[in-house]
């Protein structure tokens, strides 16, 4: 018979538990035995409901109080020496102090940097090495987690984050580490993992490699063959290596040459690989197909995703083959069945991650010729239904889409005229200080919130309260000594959800949560149609904020390219048509603002690089379309107009051109974590125009020092003329506490005014 097999499950709970546990932890209103507890329940329902869908291969060590990766960091004693561990197994304290930082008790520590994990906005905490770097099996959560389900019933594959991927994952932090020296020292490691598995009673273990769908040199190849062929000696277990998130292309042969026992190849992202992955995977090997979609939530094409495996069953036979999602399910919201808010028609066109559970099974079993006709004939009709809905085309859309001309893609005048124009106008001072963008979204904001979706507020009602919450941040900016200020977003949920709710095409779940990082969890818009703008999104809120300071107020909006990427979108149409749907709506807010006296508007492209495909051959293609979708967004203004766009978490050397392409006035980008590693990539390419590099991480409690934040800048004007610098966070300080932000945004504005005094005479006289 084929396998219905999952390759990972959501974490987070059906209504993120995980999230409210976590923090609850962190803020010291629940115990660690409580906090393992609400674990171990949440884990046994997750084990469930896959044994319950049919699931035969159910995973266990997906499971994460913050991030697999960081997980790996654990499991094999990868601790920077910061953070002073003595070996042993690695406690809490010190896992959220590599994730978060750890400022009490006498420690002050800072976080690992962070970043996102491929092309998704899943962040994980990047891995660091130096000479210094030796690994020992330090966490016995794979193997605990292992008997936990093995004592409910259920025998479950243990995942773990493949060695190549690790390593390819993480930095060297010295010019003496060494790659090979690394893996060297790591192979043992997992080798005594699959051990103690094995005397667990373990069968098989999942290990996953999704850096063979990137462009990999002959070194890592190498490495690849030999960790395989020692690790396929270390124990009994039968290896399943998963690739995910693209296709193999020249590392098919690779990985079909490797000591495992199975490969796993995601056939949504890459249909097009099952060909050759069938004449290339020898005999004997058990093959496992992604056909269900793990990171979108659209429902399968039954008939198309089980002729699939039927090609596969003829070719190899029913008992080689596996049918799975294309990647873990982490990326998907976990139950439709709790969404209120949905109509009943968008429902059904609709899979979370527990309806995705049902495909995979009725996919494997019609695989084995044991095909449900009535589910099959349900799902023949809402596919048939979505797509001749009307709810779905626009002809006024479309029309204005064919309407995009290269001088709808321009400004009017190059940055270096623009810069002369906006100097006088804005009257700013060198190294001028400001933030990304949102302020503390405290719990009298979200109960407030809260209460007008209930209509426990009238209208009138709530944005009195919001207007006491906008001025009472703009007091404290001004107090604080902030250059450009910011309303503080308090009538904003989410930065992507809000702009969707006031779009056309958009749909809105009640309980689609899926992991960003750590305890954040976002809620994807789902869009299902054609994308324009009925009406101003945030005029009315960017027009009081001005009215209330005589300081330049920046308009807050998001750009196109994260709208698009921070959604669940139509996989009806190509993404680069949606996304210049939503950019000519942004076009639309922009002028407005414009209109409404607004001189500074960011739009942020938090995920331009994150869309990058995976593949440098394929870049360009998407560089083109994604770049002219913001420049769409931006070029409707005056020169008068300063355009400032914000990037976070992001590796910029390799497109670099694409983003000086852009265009924006400002950028703004992460630098504290990275320790302003990530100007490199401007500095070498010369960017011509202004930059702020981040020097306050808002993903960590801690408060950082005014020390801290100078050695940042003057790592900044070593390499970039001052009159380029903005000094500003990483990123927005929604999910900080007033208690840390004030004394931060204090420090980085002595910061700034500390590095003005100490610039030449004639720089700051020119100023």
């Amino acid at each position: 018979m084929v396998t219905a097999s999952n390759l990972g499950f959501p974490r987070i709970g059906a209504h993120r538990e995980l999230k409210k546990a976590v923090e609850a932890y962190w803020k010291g209103g629940m115990s660690e035995g409580e906090l393992m507890q609400m674990s171990k329940d949440l884990r046994k329902t997750h084990w469930q409901m896959q044994k319950d869908a049919g699931i035969e291969v159910i995973p266990s060590n997906d499971f994460s109080f913050y991030d697999q990766v960081l997980d790996t960091i654990a499991m094999v004693g990868a601790v920077p020496e910061r953070y002073n561990h003595k070996g042993g197994n690695i406690n809490l304290e010190t896992y959220f102090a590599m994730a978060r930082g750890r400022q009490s008790g006498g420690v002050d520590v800072v976080a690992m940097e962070m970043t996102k994990w491929f092309d998704t906005n899943y962040h994980y905490i990047v891995p660091e090495f130096t000479k210094n770097t030796t690994f020992t099996l330090s966490s016995s959560k794979a193997v605990d987690e292992f008997k936990e389900a093995k004592e409910q019933g259920i025998t479950t594959r243990p995942v773990v984050l493949g060695p190549l991927t690790f390593l390819t994952l993480g930095k060297l932090r010295d010019e003496e580490a060494d790659w090979k020296t690394l893996l060297t020292g790591l192979i043992p490691v997992y080798a005594e993992l699959l051990k103690q598995l094995e005397a667990a009673g373990a069968e098989s273990i999942q290990i996953d490699e999704p850096c063979l769908v990137l462009d990999i040199c002959e070194g890592t190849k190498e490495g690849f063959k030999h960790a395989y062929a020692e690790l396929s000696k270390a124990s009994g277990l039968k290896i399943m290596l998963a690739t995910y998130f693209g296709d193999l292309r020249d590392n098919l042969k690779l990985a079909c040459e490797l000591d495992i026992d199975g490969l796993h190849v995601d056939l949504v992202r890459a249909p097009e690989q099952l060909d050759d992955v069938l004449a290339a995977l020898p005999a004997g090997k058990a093959l496992s197909l992604g056909v269900i979609d793990g990171r979108n939530i659209w429902r399968a094409n039954l008939q198309e995703a089980s002729d699939t495996v039927k090609r596969a069953v003829a070719e190899r036979g029913a008992d080689d083959i596996l049918v799975g999602p294309s990647c873990s399910l982490l990326h998907s919201p976990v139950d439709l069945d709790n969404e209120p808010k949905l109509d009943d028609e968008l429902k059904s066109w609709l899979a979370f991650a527990k309806q995705k559970l049902h495909e995979i099974k009725l996919i494997a079993d019609a695989g084995a010729g044991n095909k449900d006709s009535a589910a099959f004939e349900e799902n023949r009709k809402a596919l048939e239904a979505r797509a001749s809905s009307d709810r779905i085309h626009n002809a006024w859309v479309k029309e204005r889409m064919g309407s995009i001309s290269d001088g709808m893609k321009n400004r009017k005048s190059p940055y270096e005229t623009r810069a002369k124009v906006q100097k006088p106008i804005l009257g700013l001072p060198l190294l001028p200080t400001t933030t990304i963008g949102s302020f503390p979204q405290t719990q009298e904001v979200r109960q407030a919130r809260a209460r007008f979706k209930k209509g426990e507020l009238t209208r009138e009602q709530y944005d009195e309260f919001l207007e006491k919450e906008t001025t009472n941040c703009i007091r404290i900016q001004e107090e604080i000594g902030l250059d450009v200020l910011v309303h503080g977003e308090f009538e904003r949920n989410d930065m992507v959800e809000y702009f969707g709710e006031k779009l056309s095409g958009f749909a809105f779940s009640a309980n689609g949560w899926v992991q960003s990082y750590g305890s954040r969890c976002v809620k994807p818009p789902i869009i299902f149609g054609d994308v324009s703008r009925p009406e101003p999104m945030t005029v009315r809120w960017a027009e009081f904020a001005q009215s209330q300071t005589e300081l330049s107020m920046k308009g807050m909006l998001t750009g196109p390219v994260t709208i698009l990427q921070w959604s669940f979108v139509r996989n009806d149409q190509p993404e680069s048509e949606t996304c210049q749907q939503i950019a000519l709506a942004i076009r639309d807010e922009v002028v407005d603002l414009e209109k409404a006296g607004i001189r500074i508007i960011q739009i942020d492209e938090a995920a331009l690089r994150e869309g990058l495909p995976l593949r440098k051959s394929d870049w360009q293609t998407y560089l083109n379309w994604a770049v002219d979708s913001f420049r769409i967004a931006a070029s409707g203004v005056e020169d008068t107009t300063q355009i400032h766009t914000h990037m976070c978490y992001s590796e910029f050397n390799d497109i670099i051109e694409g983003v000086a392409r852009m265009d924006a006035d400002v950028i703004s980008i992460e630098t504290s974590r990275s320790a302003m590693e990530l100007l490199d990539a401007f500095v070498s390419f010369k960017y011509p125009n202004e930059i702020g590099p981040g020097v306050y991480d808002i993903h960590s409690p801690r408060v950082p020092k005014q020390s801290e934040m100078e050695v940042l800048l003057e790592k900044a004007l070593e390499v970039l003329k001052p009159e380029q610098i903005w000094v500003n966070p990483d990123c927005g300080l929604k999910t900080r506490g007033w208690a840390e932000v004030r004394p931060a945004l204090e420090a980085m504005v002595a910061a700034a005014k500390a590095l003005r005094e100490r610039l030449p005479d004639d720089i700051r006289a020119s100023a």
